[in-house]
């Protein structure tokens, strides 16, 4: 069974809101609300590789401790530059 594009804009969202760490819920969960809706199918399927990703990977990437793997170089960029106001790692 093929997964619809609005249940995978759910799914996402969910996914976004139920993380492993407090800071990462806050983050994913305001990125996925104002973004997902505008994304193409081949960046919603980036943004689901990303969620299967360690939290305090993706958090050391977003707040720029570690480096990002470059398939999630520009995604990360831009979660970065929207979590502003939400939350920020310093």
């Amino acid at each position: 069974m093929t997964e619809t594009r609005e249940t995978m804009i759910k799914r996402l969202r969910m996914r976004s809101m139920r993380r492993g760490i407090k800071e990462m819920d806050l983050i994913l969960q305001a990125f996925a609300d104002e973004s997902l809706a505008g994304f193409s199918d081949e960046a919603l399927v980036l943004y689901d590789q990303l969620l299967s990703e360690n939290d305090h990977d993706i958090y050391g990437w977003i707040g720029g401790q570690i480096p990002t793997p470059e398939p999630y170089l520009n995604l990360v960029t831009q979660i970065a530059r929207d979590a502003e106001g939400v939350t920020r790692p310093d």
